[in-house]
């Protein structure tokens, strides 16, 4: 068969193309042939389905994700927003940081452990990109049922993947999340962070300026792994019948990429490159439309210049194919002599394989015949958007109506500490050390804060302590209530986690899980949820500086629980006056911070005792928790707090045996009069923290709260080896410590 060129393809019209089977719809098919004036080429399709792809254009949400534009608070310290590989902000002392959180979903389903590993090693290049030195990661996780088979199949393959992709990169893993729920099963939720530092003029951008400018292709050799993994996986659902779609998932080599990360650094500490695109979905579609894209001129790309490793691969396999640890530079001619030396110098492959050109087309040309001719934007920026239909479900009035509030709770004292014991070692709340262990937290010698406390921290200054924390959370039993408050809420406990550290909240990142866009209720999940995220970071002074959106997350119809994760970045002007959750002194007064309410639906309690998911999530109160955070900051800084927590899943109690356990020490307990002690411990009403308190600070911390109005109750004091409520039940720390760290290891061990 004759090679598929630009003047084939104006040859012969009515030529059948596997448009269907690239995951382009009739309408956007049509769309092509009008752009361009003619039916595609085998490449140009080849580009445009990757490109047009759910995962690629966010043609379903774009419509959406305007608000965080839209919507976004000034603020100073935001050097680059949204548009870019990641986002960046300004931290003080000449530093900048960037950040950012994506998903490898269906990856690390078909495929656990390459999915997981990859999804690391694509952010990194991410946050490399922009011209940084990565130096922490961060893994949300979600997975099915806990004692579910497949469960046990995915779970320590995705975990083996983030820890020995990270390990050998020498990235301490400093957070995350690791969530079980039934309604995961065959859609795990795979997110991964990374944190990068600069200096503000190290800050590098995508984009190909300059005619004449050498375009070129570094890293490993392309192969046929990870082929249509964006249009393929990422933007279908799967069906019963499970993982069928191996081929589309990448390989990675976390060594090569290493290699990558050093040779790239030297290349912008010598300032050799114009512009800059790591490779990862779409593969060199992404690369070159989007450089051409966001340069000034067209580009010219001879594509038999390409290292691969299979020498079989088509032209529109190489375009599509997203071979893990490759990166494109724009090169200026003078430079580029240097550039191949410091790739020699650390054994990186380095080929030109185009240039910038004073025209507005991306041309690519295979042996001399040209296959591509198209302009980058339609390619890279101008996809199809859709106003998908969306509609508030029918059974959403039922769900809410089914309040927690009236499910039997314990009538003896008995019942509730059983119950206490029950919701701790459930596998949610229980110790997760068996996965974290895995993962090295220390490497490099910075990490201050890692799992479980409330949120990473590294040090980015070894002289002057400047630091940088990070929280993940998001809750898909309070969005699936109520997407509006359940994104605001997931927002509000990730600020509240940076804050407890004594770290002011700065920006956020965030992805977006979902079921199919096609379904109307799935949408109406998802505006409702994005247009509580924007509204949320408007009124917390934190704007939205990038992320990801991962639609089609369910198996056959059913969709997952809509699951808005949110990372907050804070800066931290000493990690020395860090905060720990632990309480390690005793005598130190415990003091519950905010105010509590009955408020148990899509409470802990209601799922490990009940396994019921009902009624409204706590309410959002976002004044009160910007008071809450500056209250915790403040307490930080000042020396008032020797510990502090903040209070989310599983209530009082949870965070109490998290503290007691975590510092070894015990204890002793107060219910305030006139609360129900059932509702004193296991409520998760928003905006609270159970801190530990000197006793020499307790005046100047009362005073504090007392002139800023935010309620503070004294409720017991660290002491002994005995969480002891008092006049109700008492609970050994070594028992305690048996059932929390017995769980994940029986279940997947």
């Amino acid at each position: 068969m004759s090679l598929d060129t630009v003047k084939h393809a104006g040859e012969t019209p009515d030529a059948a193309q596997p448009w269907a089977e690239l995951g382009l719809k009739p309408d956007e098919y049509a769309r092509i042939h009008e752009i361009l004036g003619r039916r595609p080429t085998g490449a140009e399709l080849a580009m445009y389905s990757v490109m047009w792809s759910e995962h690629c254009s966010y043609k379903s949400s774009k419509v959406h994700l305007r608000q965080f534009g839209e919507k976004a608070p000034e603020n100073e310290a935001l050097l680059v927003g949204i548009g870019e590989n990641a986002g960046v902000v300004d931290v003080g002392q000449g530093y900048a940081v960037t950040f950012k959180v994506e998903s490898h979903n269906h990856p690390s389903y078909i495929e656990p452990y390459q999915g997981a590993a990859t999804g690391i090693g694509g952010i990194v290049r991410d946050i490399l990109a922009m011209g940084a030195r990565p130096v922490a990661v961060m893994d949300p996780l979600r997975f099915g049922a806990a004692d579910h088979p497949d469960t046990k199949r995915v779970l320590p393959g995705v975990v083996a993947g983030i820890g020995g992709y990270g390990n050998c990169l020498g990235l301490p893993n400093i957070g995350g999340e690791v969530v079980f729920d039934a309604c995961y099963q065959g859609n795990p939720l795979v997110n991964a962070l990374c944190v990068g530092v600069m200096k503000h003029e190290d800050i590098h951008l995508a984009k190909a300026s300059g005619a004449g400018n050498k375009v070129i292709l570094y890293g490993a050799r392309t192969g046929g792994d990870g082929i249509g993994g964006v249009s393929v996986l990422a933007s279908e659902t799967f069906d019963s019948t499970g993982p069928a779609k191996r081929p589309a998932v990448q390989v990675g080599d976390p060594f090569q990429e290493k290699l990558l990360i050093e040779c790239t650094l030297e290349i912008f500490r010598e300032d050799l490159v114009d512009g800059i695109q790591d490779l990862g979905g779409a593969g060199l579609s992404c690369a070159t439309s989007e450089l051409a894209s966001a340069g000034s001129g067209g580009m010219r790309v001879e594509l038999d210049t390409v290292p691969l490793r299979d020498s079989s691969l088509s032209p529109e396999e190489i375009l599509m194919s997203e071979s893990q640890e490759r990166m494109c530079a724009v090169v200026e001619p003078g430079k580029v002599a240097r550039f191949m030396e410091i790739c020699e110098k650390w054994d990186v492959i380095a080929t030109v394989i185009g240039e910038v050109t004073d025209g507005e087309r991306l041309e690519i040309f295979w042996h001399g015949e040209q296959i591509v001719d198209v302009p980058p934007r339609t390619v890279a920026h101008e996809g199809p958007v859709y106003e998908r239909p969306y509609a508030r479900p029918e059974w959403q009035d039922a769900l809410q109506a089914d309040d927690a509030a009236r499910l039997p709770r314990p009538a003896t004292d008995d019942e509730l500490r059983e119950q206490v014991l029950k919701v701790v070692s459930s596998p949610n709340q229980a110790s997760k050390s068996w996965i974290t262990d895995q993962y090295d937290r220390f490497v490099q010698g910075n990490s201050v804060l890692t799992q479980p406390e409330d949120s990473g921290m590294v040090r980015i200054d070894e002289n002057t302590n400047l630091g940088v924390a990070v929280a993940t959370d998001g809750n898909g039993r309070y969005t699936k209530l109520d997407p509006y408050a359940g994104a605001q809420l997931a927002l509000a406990e990730s600020y509240r986690n940076v804050a407890a550290t004594g770290a002011r909240p700065l920006a956020i990142s965030n992805c977006l899980n979902f079921g199919s866009p096609e379904d109307p209720a799935v949408m109406w999940q998802f505006a409702e949820a994005t247009r509580g995220l924007a509204d949320g970071c408007l009124e917390l002074g934190t704007p939205v500086t990038g992320g990801n959106v991962s639609l089609y997350n369910q198996t056959g119809e059913t969709a997952i629980h809509p699951t808005p994760v949110v990372a907050v970045l804070g800066v931290i002007d000493d990690v020395n006056r860090r905060t720990p959750m632990a309480f390690s002194e005793e005598g130190h007064l415990l003091y519950l911070l905010g105010d509590t309410k009955e408020e148990l639906g899509g409470s802990a309690w209601s799922q490990v005792v009940h396994d019921h998911l009902g009624g409204l999530p706590p309410a959002v109160d976002l004044e009160r928790e910007k008071l809450l955070a500056e209250i915790l900051i403040a307490a930080s800084r000042d020396g008032m707090v020797d510990a502090a927590h903040d209070l989310s899943d599983g209530g009082l109690i949870q965070a109490l045996a998290e503290s007691c356990l975590r510092g070894g020490k015990g204890a002793r307990i107060v219910v305030p009069d006139g609360l129900d002690p059932f509702v004193f411990l296991f409520s998760e009403s928003a905006g609270r923290a159970v801190v530990a308190v000197p006793r020499s600070e307790e005046l100047r911390f009362g005073d504090m709260c007392g002139a800023r109005g935010l309620p503070a109750a004294r409720i017991g004091v660290v002491d002994g080896e005995v969480i002891d409520i008092q006049g109700h039940f008492e609970l050994p720390l070594a028992e305690l410590r048996a059932a929390h760290e017995a769980t994940i290891p029986a279940l997947l061990a």
